[in-house]
């Protein structure tokens, strides 16, 4: 039988929703390609998760180059491989005042978060079409269902991936693939919010009387999704700390 294999694109650091998610997989036994912009943060992940008897490759690419990402799919196939799931995990959350925003700002933080996720859907789905089986799971933010002050650039990007992945979802789901949206909504317990402003992003994190949002437990959501039988898919899950005030 051909491995099976999970694609998880947007890791960093290993407390972060991208290692999380590719730990899960590796727990279920998964073969897990750990995909990043920075090789020796892609290796310390993939290190515990061998340690862990898990099965993960390092791959380091832009998500932004059509070429790198081709690439990435073609290695699958080249080695008979089984694409079970794809997770796009791409873009960061950079704040900036509208008028005094440049327009090559706009444009970067639109490639991130959706010209990233455009391109990996067209390579991955062609495979999901020619096996008639796979899922692809994008992460989303509070940005992709509303805006709010100096994040007029994020909620561009993370709200068109939203609108495309539902319509994905409704196209593709006769098909037998399921892809799914996942608003993250909230600040993450993890080492970007952490160590942001030089350790005042972990004091903004507590502050708030939320917490974060827990990785693993994130993590926990993306597996489930994976999982679920194709007799009742969820399409959008929204996450969020249960102290959060409505």
């Amino acid at each position: 039988m051909s491995m099976r294999v999970a694609v998880v694109i947007g890791v960093g650091a290993e407390q972060g929703i991208g290692a999380a998610i590719s730990r899960r997989f590796a727990q279920v036994g998964l073969k897990v390609y750990v995909v990043g912009r920075t090789l020796n943060k892609l290796q310390a992940v993939t290190q515990t998760i061998t340690q862990h008897s898990g099965n993960a490759v390092a791959y380091k690419l832009d998500a932004e180059d059509p070429e790198q990402i081709q690439s990435l799919f073609k290695t699958i196939i080249s080695q008979n491989e089984q694409l079970e799931v794809v997770v796009h995990n791409v873009g960061g959350n950079i704040p900036s005042l509208f008028l005094k925003t440049k327009l090559s700002f706009f444009s970067n933080m639109w490639r991130s978060t959706f010209l990233s996720a455009y391109l990996v859907s067209q390579s991955c789905l062609k495979i999901f079409e020619q096996q008639q089986k796979g899922t692809l799971i994008f992460t989303g933010a509070s940005a992709s269902i509303r805006g709010k002050p100096f994040f007029a650039a994020f909620t561009m990007g993370k709200s068109a991936l939203r609108a495309y992945a539902l319509n994905l979802a409704s196209l593709y789901k006769p098909k037998n693939i399921h892809i799914a949206h996942v608003v993250v909504d909230g600040m993450v317990d993890g080492d970007r919010v952490n160590k942001a402003l030089f350790g005042l992003g972990r004091l903004v994190r507590l502050t708030r009387g939320t917490g974060g949002l827990n990785i693993e437990a994130i993590a926990d959501n993306y597996l489930m999704l994976y999982q679920q039988s194709n007799d009742l898919w969820t399409h959008e899950l929204d996450l969020r700390p249960y102290q959060e005030r409505f």
